[in-house]
């Protein structure tokens, strides 16, 4: 008897996800993307220039145009400037800085002991659970989930019998998709907190956003995108990839060792006490790790310096491990650990290289912000509410995440045409019945009031993004 056919959903479900398969395979290298579009912004530079395009700031009344990098002194700042952008570019030094501390418990076999102890003592039906889980956690590293946990999802799934490209998808699934969400502050909140910071300063420029203004969306989504990454990954990811018959040669994950156990334990020891200084440094009011003038702890060096944590904590729990499970015999491997882990990045080198390049072409030529503000005068013209608004800035950030996975790059741009959205609707206000920009975009209840003064140091209680912001000292 031959097998029913597919339900009518089920093969649109796979025709839409066969679809998007063929168009990611046809899209360049994201190094490639990012250098073809380096090279467009340089070339619309000079015809928006020789056009006379033009758009006025609707702040400050300043006419805005665009910067040709087609000339003689665009050269000279493209060759002048070009190591500058690169070694200036935020996601670059967290990566490899988290990575060099990563790379020394991965080196000492840390790593690998710890996912065989979470494997072996799990029980089976939340291995795709755990999986997504910890994806989603690995972001506290920055981009190390990309590197480090994606391929070991697939060993960790061949070793139990289960199809690798199926553990590759779950976390990926956890790592891409949760990117951002989380139960702990990682290296990516100070770095989109302070592109918030520059977008909110366009309304005031006193105004301070905390790293921690999204954590309680982030906890939440944490548990939501582990559930969701785990029904897709077994409702549609692992029907798709069919049954597993296994290699020819599988390598088994044996059971944990004395050796391993004890270096464990030394691990966990290791992270105590470094949990405990930790905490010796922000608990207290004065502690050393808070800022000195204000005992604030979100604006504080432990905030602000967490990759710096994050490597040696890595580090120092990754030695300890080591010298329990005798894995590490001096520092020469201790150091071997660190350069292995540099071996693994150079794509995602390369891809910062390029990348940083469009940013900062981006924003020499003016075009960003002369796109914004046509862009917010469009919004204006179609008379969309607010609802509706906020509705398609998701849909466009989803739109651009296909193509654009860092997401210091896609909140930098995003934060482009918001802030001019911004300045659009506030200038409208100054302007008022006199001539001006239309105030459509932003109600009354929903500007900041500067004359009012609400809980957390606000400056309007109707404003739902106050309780996150305060004004600096």
């Amino acid at each position: 008897m031959s097998a029913p056919d597919t339900a009518p959903s089920s093969r649109g479900v796979a025709s839409f996800l066969g679809a998007i398969e063929r168009v990611g395979n046809a899209l360049p290298h994201p190094a490639t993307l990012f250098a073809s579009l380096a090279l467009m912004v340089v070339l619309l530079s000079g015809l928006f220039a020789g056009l006379g395009i033009e758009a006025r700031h609707p702040g400050t009344g300043e006419i805005i145009r665009p910067v040709s990098l087609l000339s003689i002194h665009g050269l000279h700042r493209i060759l002048t400037e070009l190591i500058t952008n690169f070694t200036s570019f935020a996601p670059l030094g967290t990566v490899l800085i988290s990575m060099m501390g990563i790379g020394i418990a991965e080196r000492t076999g840390l790593i690998g002991a710890a996912l065989r102890l979470l494997v072996l003592s799990a029980p089976r039906g939340l291995l795709t659970f755990l999986i997504v889980f910890a994806g989603i956690l690995s972001n506290t590293a920055s981009e190390v989930g990309y590197v480090l946990l994606v391929p070991l999802a697939a060993i960790i799934f061949q070793t139990v019998g289960r199809h690798p490209l199926a553990g590759m998808a779950a976390a990926f699934a956890g790592v891409s998709g949760g990117y951002s969400a989380n139960l702990l502050l990682g290296t990516i909140d100070p770095l989109l907190s302070g592109l918030s910071e520059e977008a909110a300063r366009i309304i005031d420029p006193a105004y301070i956003v905390n790293p921690t203004c999204n954590w309680y969306f982030m906890i939440v989504s944490t548990f939501f995108i582990s559930a969701a990454g785990t029904w897709v990954t077994e409702k549609i990811v692992v029907p798709r990839l069919g049954a597993y018959k296994g290699a020819e040669e599988e390598e088994e994950m044996g059971a944990i060792t004395s050796d391993e156990k004890r270096g464990l334990l030394y691990a966990l020891g290791a992270s105590l006490v470094f949990s405990a200084f930790l905490l010796w440094g922000t608990v207290p009011a004065d502690g050393f790790l808070r800022d000195p003038q204000t005992g604030d702890l979100l604006r504080s060096p432990f905030t602000q310096g967490i990759v710096a944590f994050i490597f040696f904590g890595a580090a120092f729990v990754g030695v300890a491990y080591g010298i329990g499970a005798r894995t590490v015999k001096n520092d020469a491997e201790v150091v071997g650990g660190m350069g292995k882990s540099m071996e693994t990045l150079g794509i995602y080198i390369v891809l910062c290289f390029f990348a940083a390049q469009f940013v900062a072409f981006f924003k020499w030529t003016n075009l960003g912000l002369i796109f914004a503000i046509k862009g917010a005068a469009a919004l204006q013209a179609a008379g969309l509410g607010n609802i509706p608004l906020v509705i398609s800035f998701v849909l466009l950030s989803a739109v651009i995440n296909l193509a654009m996975g860092s997401a210091s790059l896609l909140h930098h741009l995003l934060l482009r045409v918001d802030g001019a959205a911004d300045r659009v609707a506030d200038a409208g206000a100054a302007a008022g019945a006199g001539g001006g920009v239309d105030d459509g975009l932003i109600p009354p209840q929903g500007r900041h009031d500067v004359t009012k003064k609400g809980r957390f140091g606000s400056r309007d209680p109707k404003c739902p993004f106050c309780p996150f912001l305060r004004r600096s000292s």
